[in-house]
């Protein structure tokens, strides 16, 4: 593997949004890595990952995206501790020694995510718009750092949970950041925005938008509006795709 062609990927659905390709592969080109490539791996489902494994030999990595990040879970041979914790996957490395398959999850969300807040004001509790797996991971990291929090989702289940349904105005002024980790918004569908109500929002607000395609989402706009701070998925999308090239590349 090691002379050959090395392949690495993203697997989830859609992946019309994804700009993974083309920051490896410039990456790779940057660093004179033509035996290197990354691709885009559409699974309409899970359970097409096994398959894909056996279809492509020379892969020896995977980054993982909705909505895939926890279904990814019970296929995998082994998970680091920080993945584990979470419950949630957005790397998979791939050991083929002696013809064997290994594969590994990490989780390098929870520590892109933390690395754009620490710099940051931050006070008060936090809403948490979704529960998937990039949910989990921002909870993992406010939970470390002390930032009480309330998951948001559409149906009220187990602890510390809202529904939209009851988002009231009290809550949303309770609660000074407020970060989308749901797909609404993302681009094709442009347009969508989490159900809450924006008409309350004030200038300590501050709203973290995951999606970093579009660069400036529905959910930031309608906080802007209200004079609010702002920030999208860019740079935690940056940070993560470092760390998890590394981890791809058996550099950590």
């Amino acid at each position: 593997m090691k002379h050959g062609k090395i392949l690495l990927g993203l697997i989830g659905f859609p992946l019309s949004h994804s700009w993974s390709a083309d920051f490896y592969n410039e990456k790779f080109r940057l660093d004179g890595d033509t035996h290197k490539e990354y691709r885009l791996f559409p699974l309409i489902s899970i359970d097409e990952f096994p398959g894909l494994l056996a279809k492509y030999p020379e892969l020896c990595g995977l980054n993982v995206t909705i909505p895939y990040k926890e279904k990814i879970i019970p296929f995998l041979d082994d998970l680091d501790d920080t993945a584990r914790s979470i419950g949630a996957v957005n790397t998979v490395t791939i050991d083929r020694t002696n013809g064997m398959i290994h594969t590994k999850g990490f989780n390098t969300d929870a520590p892109g995510f933390l690395q754009t807040i620490r710099n940051l004001a931050i006070t008060g509790p936090a809403l948490i718009l979704g529960t998937g797996g990039a949910a989990k991971a921002v909870a993992f990291i406010l939970k470390n750092i002390n930032i009480p929090f309330h998951f948001v989702s559409r149906k009220t289940k187990g602890e510390n949970m809202i529904s939209y349904d009851d988002l009231t105005s009290e809550i949303i002024l309770d609660h000074p950041f407020i970060i989308n980790a749901t797909p609404a918004g993302m681009y094709p569908d442009t347009a969508g925005a989490p159900p809450i109500p924006y008409q309350v929002l004030t200038t300590d607000h501050l709203l973290y938008d995951l999606i970093y395609n579009p660069e400036v989402t529905e959910f930031m706009k309608r906080g802007m509006a209200r004079k609010a701070r702002v920030m999208n998925g860019k740079q935690m999308l940056l940070n993560q795709a470092e760390l998890s090239r590394q981890i791809l590349l058996g550099k950590v």
